[in-house]
């Protein structure tokens, strides 16, 4: 933090209740000023909470205070998500850099590392944890870090099609420390990866899975800053899902994990189509944080 620009703690509240007011009136959580103003200065949730910083003299803060209102204008005008203006984001115990060439990392995708996890104590195979795991479609490398931070034993690899995105992902394993432990591809899908047929202990993904025609409908925040790339998952919203299902038998070693996110909705569908491909035992629908069906898990044979 650029310790040379400081604020007042009067001029800080008084920027503070003029973001919320405006925040009220865009139809934005007034709970998103608090994060931006917890991710610009130095200030904790209790100083924050409880006002104390109103007598302070001097706070640092990350910009001017001018710069302060522009970026917060642009949130409440543009909608640009809050994520893409500080140009980081929470995500498990990581802060992961962030920006318009990547997907948000969302808490509900958080569950799929918990699900994982569990997948490998219950597979029948005893050396899932120190093999080679994938991230199909890695965008800010969130669930690659995750792997990595539940599997020290496994190497990691993830891929994507996007350079901008892989300069991202590879920023936050280093920053994470996991750059030795996280390999990264440019490319489709399991295309860079042919050298390690049969030999994947599991292949985790959050596949883009919005059908087209609903990409019109989505918040202003989503579809107009988030990479369509990320979302778009065809006439039914399954073309990728499809795809993984097809392809990755041919990749995974017996006892091998497959999960993957999707929409609301899609259980059944997906559940059908790792049904009918015949090389999957055990498949099951799990439920995101509201309960909802969102995640397919399945073996290979």
């Amino acid at each position: 933090m650029d310790s040379q620009v400081t604020i007042s703690g009067r001029e800080l509240e008084q920027w503070y209740d003029w973001a919320k007011q405006e925040a009220i009136s865009a139809h934005i959580s007034p709970s998103e000023v608090e994060w931006f103003v917890l991710a610009m200065t130095s200030l904790d949730n209790l100083s924050l909470r409880l006002g104390l910083f109103k007598e302070r003299s001097q706070i640092p803060i990350h910009c001017p205070l001018s710069e302060l209102t522009q970026l917060w204008q642009r949130r409440v005008k543009q909608r640009v998500p809050l994520q893409y203006l500080v140009g980081v984001t929470p995500w498990r115990r990581f802060s992961l850099n962030v920006s318009s060439d990547v997907l948000i990392p969302r808490p509900e995708t958080e569950l799929i590392i918990d699900f994982v996890v569990e997948a490998a104590k219950n597979s029948s195979n005893p050396h899932l944890s120190s093999g080679h795991w994938v991230d199909l479609g890695t965008g800010s490398g969130a669930i690659a870090l995750g792997l990595a931070d539940s599997f020290p034993k496994a190497t990691i690899h993830a891929v994507d099609t996007s350079i901008e995105a892989l300069t991202i992902a590879q920023e936050n394993a280093i920053k994470e420390g996991f750059s030795s432990q996280i390999h990264f591809y440019q490319g489709s899908w399991w295309t860079p990866l042919e050298h390690l047929k049969g030999q994947v202990s599991a292949m985790v993904s959050n596949p883009p899975y919005i059908p087209t025609a609903l990409l019109s409908q989505l918040e202003p925040d989503v579809k107009e800053h988030e990479p369509i790339l990320a979302l778009d998952g065809g006439n039914d919203g399954l073309d990728a899902i499809n795809y993984l299902i097809n392809t990755s038998p041919d990749y995974l070693i017996s006892g091998g994990i497959f999960l993957v996110e999707m929409m609301a909705g899609q259980g059944k569908k997906v559940a059908k189509l790792l049904q009918e491909s015949s090389h999957y035992q055990d498949i099951g629908i799990l439920p995101d944080l509201a309960g909802i069906g969102r995640f397919a898990l399945a073996y290979r044979y």
